[in-house]
């Protein structure tokens, strides 16, 4: 018997299990976005134990790690395509966010982060000195 083999399909295969495709992200789905005076992002992470998550900020990298454990070997499998193990996914926090305040709960498989606008970066009035006082300029 004569098998074509393409050499790339395994390659493909791996890389849209390990990457995802625009269509199914792989591992870590994300959404983010800003409420009045914090930001809001959730990871959906179904069949991940909430004392399997660790967040971790250091400088202003947030980094959320999770772990999917791994299938039963006593089963017989007939599809497994779901990812399994340790995934990690990092987000980089600009200056305007208080990264010492960051919120976190965890609820039906969705990791939901409130990150607070800091106080530096909200606006703020400036207040005007006047001055009834002429001033000359000599040059």
């Amino acid at each position: 018997m004569l098998m074509r083999t393409d050499p790339f399909r395994d390659l493909d295969r791996w890389t849209q299990q390990v990457l995802g495709t625009a269509a199914r992200p792989a591992v870590m789905p994300m959404d983010a976005w800003r409420e009045g005076e914090e930001f809001i992002v959730e990871f959906d992470l179904p069949g991940v134990a909430e004392d399997s998550l660790n967040l971790d900020v250091e400088r202003n990298v947030l980094t959320v790690h999770a772990e999917r454990p791994g299938l039963n070997q006593d089963r017989e499998m007939v599809s497994a395509e779901r990812p399994r193990g340790v995934f990690s996914r990092q987000l980089f926090l600009g200056d305007n966010l208080d990264a010492d305040r960051i919120q976190a709960s965890y609820h039906n498989g969705v990791l939901r982060l409130s990150i607070p606008v800091a106080e530096k970066a909200k606006p703020r009035r400036i207040k005007i000195a006047g001055s009834d006082e002429k001033r000359s300029i000599n040059a």
